[in-house]
């Protein structure tokens, strides 16, 4: 079992990894809590224990050291959505791809309507898409309703997302 997530889908693993600064941040950016809670359940043998712990606790070091220890996401992930944005905005320029095209600008409305509910108008699009899908996982942990509006922007979010990723892999 490895330790580190793949990129084999860059939405997913975006999405887990905010996910993991968000669980360090809950277990107060402690090594010792997040062992216990995370590494031990989860790795049987020493080496995937020693391992995991590292993996965690370089990620601790680089929250603290960019100073996003309450909010915000390390440089590592801000660059995957700098190198998403890159590829989205080749693909909406190329001709060729006239179905990314299109899921995009059947997307723009719901991103439009996230934006006009106090989303940052600054945030690049591609943020605003990963902030509205992370926002409905955690409603959907919670066990919170969603409403009929918020499922449509999540399922078109997610078509746009899985198409990016399946096109980012192609040029990387």
């Amino acid at each position: 079992m490895s330790v580190r997530p793949t990129r084999d889908n860059i939405a997913e693993y975006l999405l887990f990894m905010w996910q993991v600064e968000d669980l360090l941040r809950a277990y107060g950016l402690d090594i010792d809590k997040v062992e216990q809670s995370l590494v031990n359940p989860v790795y049987h043998s020493p080496e995937e224990r020693k391992e995991a712990r590292d993996w965690y606790e370089g990620l601790i070091m680089m929250m603290q050291s960019e100073g996003v220890q309450e909010k915000g996401h390390l440089q590592i992930n801000k660059n995957i959505i700098i190198d998403l944005t890159d590829t989205h905005l080749r693909l909406l320029k190329d001709p060729a791809e006239s179905e990314y095209i299109a899921t995009y600008y059947n997307t723009l409305p719901h991103i439009v309507a996230l934006r006009a509910k106090g989303t940052d108008p600054e945030m690049p699009e591609l943020e605003t898409c990963f902030t509205a899908l992370y926002g409905y996982l955690l409603l959907k942990v919670q066990q919170k309703e969603i409403s009929w509006e918020t499922q449509a922007s999540v399922d078109q979010i997610t078509k746009l997302l899985r198409l990016l990723s399946e096109k980012y892999n192609t040029v990387q």
